[in-house]
């Protein structure tokens, strides 16, 4: 069956989001005196939520469950100021959405990124393409690898999730994918190595988006 849609990760497959996240994080951990990490070191943080990212980014610093969610809360008023300061499309994504689009292939965006952000992200960034869902994480919905919102995005594009190519930039993606019937494709240009998207269950690996479009028309 020939793949009708793709469902892309947005931090670290479409968007470079790294400095902007790493500078919300240490501002947080900062005015609670505690220490600020070197924006590389959140490229191991990022990817499962914000709760998630101060479990890791605290796990040093005496982390506790209510200290995790003061941060995470703290967080959201953080990142809102500075979302799209440095945040860009990593190189050759807006053409590769371009033909994409030109070939009727259909796109959506699933993240861990609180939804509020996963769509103000995709609205300033990608306002000219037709995603036809984007979904952040929401209270009650289980964050990836659970695949209960890949799966709701198959539901409303109406597609079956073997229709469905998911890409992304870490294992939780790859997981993600395989646990709702996609197919899971690994990009090398984000936050994680190869070796952890091929372990997490990548069926395939791509290192520049152009690859994408090219491995796309060879399925087809």
């Amino acid at each position: 069956m020939p793949y009708a849609a793709i469902v892309f990760d947005l931090d670290g497959t479409l968007l470079d989001t790294l400095i902007d996240i790493a500078h919300a994080a240490n501002r947080v951990l900062v005015q609670r005196g505690l220490s600020a990490h070197p924006i590389h070191a959140y490229r191991q943080f990022v990817g499962e939520g914000v709760r998630v990212l101060f479990e890791r980014s605290l796990a040093q610093m005496g982390c506790t469950d209510a200290l995790v969610a003061a941060c995470a809360e703290d967080f959201r008023d953080a990142y809102a100021q500075c979302w799209n300061v440095q945040t860009r499309p990593y190189d050759g994504i807006d053409d590769l959405l371009s033909a994409l689009v030109a070939r009727d292939i259909r796109l959506a965006v699933l993240s861990n990124k609180p939804d509020v952000f996963t769509k103000a992200c995709v609205g300033e960034y990608f306002p000219k393409f037709p995603f036809e869902a984007v979904l952040g994480q929401r209270e009650g919905i289980p964050r990836k690898p659970d695949p209960a919102g890949a799966v709701e995005i198959a539901a409303l594009m109406d597609l079956a999730p073997d229709q469905i190519l998911y890409v992304g930039d870490t294992a939780v993606d790859m997981q993600t994918a395989n646990a709702a019937g996609m197919f899971p494709v690994g990009v090398s240009w984000g936050f994680r190595p190869r070796s952890e998207l091929l372990a997490g269950g990548a069926r395939a690996m791509i290192d520049r988006p152009e690859e994408l479009l090219q491995w796309f028309s060879q399925q087809r």
